[in-house]
């Protein structure tokens, strides 16, 4: 009897060692190794057939390539298709991750519905095909082009798919999936990454495009090892805060585009809503006379829209100041109120300061420092800032206003909104106030800003 080959995997990074050790040298966590059996003897074949021609083997000049456009397919989600780069490439293999109960499972069902021309395949090993079912039903359409399967074994999913031959497959999730060549438990290291080979396997040699749906670690990163985001072509990320209504979903990783794009969801009674226009729902309608808000014309990927800056700034109840930020690095925040407190003479070091990015998003553009130190201003000073104002640039240390970039885009979309006045760094050369139809007002520092909104 030939002897069971085994190693000890990092349940959290994936690393492994040849010996159980309490503390992984990888990622310095303590007792995440766990062993797992390697491969057995007979490792079991992928039963699915495969027309596709063999890759030349012989070594070719890089300027005698000829390449060509992929050819795309294009989604019935437009949100979807923008993330991915314009569509769907044949023979890709997309990871998707989220935290539980963010609507994963959910866009790529409806996705699944709205595809009248495609045969897609839903292979579920979490869900009842009653439950998957009952939230078609509650997304409201049912296809005939869509199947689904409840299936856990790659060697069952993949004679099952050689049977139907869909044109789209998504599996949800990849952590419920095992192999028969993989002796450990699903969700292992081994099990997570052969399943994965396989599955890359298949999607190349048959120009079927895979969806993976993967859970992720309490650190937000997605489970399994980091092995498994360099075998795949694109990762797109799920995220949200489930107390509010709207889903951003962003891409990390797409061989075939580029990874600044973000698609805006809205989580409704009957499944997920684009949203084409995100700058009219992230600002509120009530700002009129409100101390403490300010509009800021920001950029997410290549996509610019305006987004609505809350301060609260009041006097330390208990002697020790408390600084406080959602949506917005706190670190960057507290080096603000540092510039405001030694170049324009605030004095908030004695005061608690609450920030607030409305909608639930988050968001590192610099370009809203402008529009953080104005709202901090406004509710420090209780005087309003105009409804119809907005601002786009940097703060440096200095306290100067530094220019950002595509500041042409922010401009267009504060004019498309309605609003009158938008407020720049006058280092941004190539921009004509005459050439728009909102009053841009270009500023060199902070006392310049103040005077133009407070007067």
């Amino acid at each position: 009897m030939a002897k069971v080959k085994t190693a000890f995997f990092c349940q959290n990074c994936g690393a492994q060692a040849p010996q159980w050790v309490g503390k992984c040298s990888s990622c310095n966590e303590w007792n995440t190794l766990v062993e797992e059996v390697l491969e057995k003897s007979n490792k079991a074949k992928i039963p699915f057939s495969s027309n596709s021609d063999k890759r030349a083997v012989k070594p070719q000049k890089i300027d005698e390539i000829t390449h060509y456009k992929e050819d795309r397919i294009a989604l019935s989600d437009g949100e979807l298709n923008r993330v991915l780069g314009g569509g769907i490439v044949p023979g890709s293999l997309i990871l998707f991750g989220g935290e539980p109960g963010i609507g994963k499972s959910t866009l790529l069902l409806q996705t699944a519905l709205k595809q009248p021309k495609l045969k897609v395949l839903y292979i579920s090993g979490e869900e009842s095909e009653q439950q998957i079912s009952m939230r078609a039903d509650r997304i409201g359409k049912k296809e005939a082009n869509c199947y689904v399967l409840t299936e856990t074994s790659t060697t069952n999913i993949f004679r099952q798919v050689d049977d139907i031959k869909p044109d789209l497959l998504i599996i949800d999730s990849i952590q419920t999936l095992h192999t028969p060549s993989i002796e450990s438990s699903p969700g292992s290291i081994s099990q997570v990454r052969e399943c994965t080979a396989e599955i890359l396997q298949f999607a190349k040699q048959t120009a079927t495009p895979v969806f993976l749906i993967g859970h992720i670690t309490k650190e937000g990163g997605i489970a399994g090892p980091k092995v498994l985001e360099h075998m795949v072509d694109a990762v797109l990320q799920f995220e949200g805060d489930r107390n509010h209504l709207y889903r951003l979903l962003r891409t990390t990783k797409n061989r075939f585009g580029s990874t600044n794009e973000l698609g805006i969801y809205e989580m409704t009674g009957t499944g997920l809503r684009e949203v084409e226009n995100p700058s009219e729902i992230l600002i509120s309608g009530n700002t009129e006379n409100l101390s403490g808000i300010s509009i800021a014309s920001t950029i997410e990927g290549i996509r610019p829209m305006l987004i609505e800056v809350q301060a609260l700034v009041s006097t330390a109840a208990y002697g020790t100041p408390q600084r406080s930020s959602t949506g917005f690095d706190l670190r960057r925040m507290n080096m603000l109120l540092a510039v405001l407190e030694k170049r324009c003479g605030f004095k908030l070091g004695a005061k608690d300061v609450f920030l607030n990015i409305a909608g639930g998003i988050k968001v590192d553009d610099p370009a809203i420092d402008l529009a953080v130190v104005s709202a901090i201003m406004s509710s420090n000073a209780d005087i309003p800032i105009g409804s119809k104002v907005s601002l786009a640039a940097e703060i440096g240390l200095s306290g100067e206003i530094r220019p950002v970039n595509r500041v042409d885009q922010r401009i267009h979309e504060a004019q498309k909104l309605g609003f009158e006045k938008i407020i720049i760094s006058k280092s941004n050369t190539g921009i004509k106030p005459e050439n728009y139809d909102i009053e841009v007002i270009k500023c060199g520092k902070i006392e310049e800003v103040v005077q133009n909104i407070f007067g």
